[in-house]
């Protein structure tokens, strides 16, 4: 039989090639690195995590990505057991130690008899030959192949900045003024409902960090990226302090749900810091991604409660990321219309986010196996998390007169619940029934699906 060909080994191609492994299909998974980096890589190993370590929340009943990643622990996602299997502490969300997680991804598949990992950068289109391709190349595609994909569409590529978050080492950290708490003390996945370390603001301490943060210096663009936007979702700290003096204290410095020790009160401001690694021995500053100077992100990093001595493991960073106008250019099963050869997944396709990027990863594979396989497999439910995503790269939930934007999986992207006679559920009830629904509803795709 001869092999599906998987581009890229992050954690769309990493999860693409396993399910069509597990599949009984042979896969040929090339990586470019070591031999070709990248500007935001630092490893050989397959799925690394090069800004956050964090897979978001891991309730299945009140949030999408909770629902999302256990939808793929059904459908035997390797990236969810390698997750799992390197889980840190991080309140109700599922957070991994960096380097365990790549190395139990990259061992798995090694380890996989149908899986051959090739190392050496895919210039330009793959060959002709291969005639079933997975391009899951993630927002950092080389030059030399996006300029194939664009010429062979005759779309632009869209793209975004993505920005890296910074990292200190925990013993630095004043725990006299610092404490830990997850916010309204919430237990998750290998956590104890205080799993974050917390910097708290006072008013006054709040607002001279704002304006030391809108004086401090940046990286400027190059020509070429001064048109590109930010993904919303992911906005640099100076970028949301730009747009009012309050944003950061509503964004990712908001202090609800955590009560200062020392003052027996919920802080002005908060900065909360993650476990980014199995030992506890680095932390990094979440939703902190940020564009300025390595040494002015010192100065104004130090001005933080708590971290006036931090030493840190890494400073923020940033790179351009493209992403291809989906809807337009992909069928429902992740074809390129130009060329129903190439399929495409992951963060190159729209989707925002590890655990999402993974998922499509986890449909590529399964398509590509089945029509290997002569058989038959529909897409999953739009009921389900992997359905709903589904449904937004290919345009299903694209309201005429908008352009596609790169989205998390949310609960806005399901069907509305049907409730003949009765008022729907609103609130946590809303989410619960579309997970509840979503759950019965995937089960009954796993059935009808081929086995993998």
């Amino acid at each position: 039989m001869k092999p599906i060909h998987v581009v890229g080994g992050g954690l769309a191609g990493s999860e693409a090639a396993w399910q069509i492994a597990r599949a009984g299909v042979p896969v040929v998974l090339h990586e470019m690195r070591p031999l070709r980096k990248t500007d935001a890589h630092q490893t050989d190993g397959l799925a690394e995590l090069v800004c956050s370590n964090s897979f978001r929340s891991d309730d299945p009943e009140n949030n999408a990505v909770g629902l999302l990643h256990a939808e793929m622990r059904r459908c035997d996602s390797v990236i969810l057991a390698a997750a799992d299997a390197h889980q840190v502490p991080a309140g109700g969300a599922l957070a991994v130690d960096r380097e365990g997680f790549s190395a139990a991804v990259t061992a798995a598949l090694a380890a996989e008899p149908l899986v051959t990992i090739e190392r050496g950068e895919i210039e330009g289109l793959p060959p002709e030959a291969w005639d079933s391709v997975i391009v899951a190349t993630g927002p950092l595609t080389s030059a030399a192949l996006a300029e194939a994909i664009q010429g062979l569409t005759g779309e632009d590529s869209l793209a975004f900045f993505d920005a890296i978050a910074p990292i200190v080492y925990r013993e630095s950290i004043d725990m006299e003024r610092a404490w830990f708490q997850s916010r309204y003390d919430k237990p998750g996945p290998g956590g104890t409902g205080a799993d974050y370390i917390n910097c708290a603001f006072e008013r006054d301490q709040y607002e001279a960090f704002i304006a030391a943060l809108l004086e401090a210096d940046r990286i400027d663009f190059r020509e070429w990226e001064k048109n590109t936007p930010y993904f919303e979702g992911c906005l640099p700290i100076e970028v949301m302090a730009q747009r009012g003096a309050d944003t950061l204290r509503f964004g990712p410095m908001k202090p609800v749900g955590l009560t200062d020790p020392r003052t027996g009160r919920r802080p002005w401001a908060v900065v909360q810091l993650r476990q980014d690694n199995a030992l506890g021995t680095l932390f990094n500053l979440v939703g902190f991604q940020t564009k300025l100077k390595w040494g002015e992100q010192s100065r104004v990093l130090h001005m933080i409660p708590g971290l006036e001595n931090a030493r840190f493991a890494r400073f923020g960073g940033i790179h351009r990321n493209t992403f291809l106008n989906s809807p337009k250019l992909l069928d429902d099963r992740l074809r390129l219309r130009a060329a129903p050869r190439l399929r495409f997944a992951g963060q190159i396709t729209g989707v925002e986010g590890y655990v999402e990027s993974a998922a499509c990863g986890l449909l590529a594979g399964r398509f590509a196996a089945a029509e290997r396989l002569g058989v038959a497999i529909d897409s999953p439910p739009v009921t389900t998390a992997l359905g709903a995503m589904l449904a937004h790269v290919t345009g299903g939930h694209l309201a005429e007169g908008t352009s596609f934007q790169p989205m998390n999986v949310n609960f806005g992207l399901f069907p509305p619940l049907a409730f003949e006679g009765k008022k729907p559920p609103k609130g946590k009830d809303r989410k619960r029934a579309l997970a509840a629904r979503a759950v019965t509803d995937l089960g009954g795709w796993l059935e009808a699906a081929p086995a993998a």
